[in-house]
């Protein structure tokens, strides 16, 4: 295989891992291609819920063709017994001869042992091709490892003034038809989606991904309700058996109220409060990666986004933009969050801009600075 080869057959494998995202959560999604002889003899990707893993699935398409093949990877093969064996022990008994590999997966029982097992096995093992953008897709899956907290993405729908209701708090549509199918793409694309008391109080939103034939990639509901006011007439708490909704809360609610919600089907995330009384937003996500949350969709409200944003803790920003002005009256996508200088402002790389029908799709990733 020459260079452009592997990175050909890499692409592949990225974009098949791309087909996880949102559903494979608390593991990484990963894609795989068996090629030989300079064809594609089996193709697998991470399935819901984490597992069978890529490796098995595309070894299982493959059958004997698999013998001799280069297996193209985007994440390092597991080398840990866990409820499946490992996929090294997999690739070795079926007599693959090489694995390309985009980059280590930093879980402490793979981290590099899985390469060397391939190795020790007799395999050509090649690290590194496409490794930015593996890691691209995987980042989620990362931040929980390193940092205790997955992947922050903020989108927004507004006004070009970044309004996103008129002074009424009117907001039915400020985007178009298009703009808000996309928008429930990303929420497929998520293992879970958040909102503010306040905005789950205001529009009684559903949450749910409605394109068709996506219905069962909705992701897990989030509210974050410190003092557990939420309605249990909400239309997220009615819904709470058929699709999971978690909220979170301080340890100090009531309890008699907890037990409702408990019943339910809601499932309750105490979070500790600071000792001013405010539940750090730092503190919610430490919560949900707990629960193996990788990816995290931020809808709404303003204050929530602000409080993110003011911690550093937004990570992706996909912004539709309508064209059209509400003025200062408007209410404002986010909240204030102590910008006393530009040098604390948040900063971001425009990764792309798209038309959206009538609108505008935005995107954008954090700038360290």
């Amino acid at each position: 295989m020459t260079v452009s080869d592997d990175h050909r057959f890499m692409n592949t494998a990225l974009a098949l891992a791309r087909r996880g995202l949102g559903s494979v959560w608390p593991n990484p999604a990963v894609g795989c291609v068996l090629v030989r002889d300079g064809a594609v003899v089996g193709r697998g990707w991470t399935q819901p819920g984490g597992r069978p893993h890529a490796e098995t699935e595309a070894l299982a398409r493959a059958g004997h063709h698999a013998r001799g093949a280069t297996a193209y990877v985007s994440l390092e093969p597991c080398n840990h017994h866990g409820q499946t064996p490992p996929c090294t022990d997999a690739l070795i008994a079926a007599g693959v001869a090489r694995c390309v590999v985009a980059c280590e997966d930093p879980d402490p029982r793979v981290s590099g042992t899985g390469l060397a097992r391939l190795r020790a096995a007799g395999l050509a093992v090649s690290i590194g091709v496409d490794a930015a953008e593996a890691r691209a897709i995987n980042h989620g899956f990362f931040l929980r490892l390193a940092h205790n907290r997955p992947l922050v993405t903020l989108k927004l729908a507004t006004s070009l003034d970044g309004k996103v209701a008129t002074h009424r708090r009117l907001s039915q549509w400020i985007t178009g038809e298009t703009a808000r199918a996309w928008g429930h793409g990303l929420r497929a694309r998520h293992d879970a989606i958040m909102v503010g008391y306040g905005t789950a109080q205001a529009d009684d939103p559903e949450l749910t991904c409605r394109l068709p034939g996506l219905a069962a990639r909705s992701p897990v509901r989030v509210v974050a309700d410190s003092h557990l006011q939420l309605s249990l007439l909400s239309r997220l708490v009615r819904s709470a058996r058929q699709v999971p909704l978690w909220v979170c809360c301080r340890p100090d609610v009531d309890r008699a109220r907890a037990q409702v919600f408990t019943q339910c089907g809601v499932s309750l995330l105490m979070v500790p409060p600071d000792p001013s009384g405010t539940v750090e937003a730092s503190l919610v996500l430490a919560a949900l990666a707990k629960q193996g949350i990788t990816r995290v969709l931020v809808e709404g409200g303003s204050t929530l986004a602000g409080s993110l944003l003011r911690a550093r803790l937004v990570d992706r920003l996909e912004w539709f933009r309508a064209p059209c002005l509400i003025g200062g009256d408007g209410v404002a996508a986010v909240a204030a969050f102590g910008v006393d200088t530009l040098d604390l402002t948040a900063h971001f790389d425009c990764l792309g801009i798209r038309r959206a029908g009538e609108d505008l799709w935005e995107s954008f990733s954090r700038k360290d600075r």
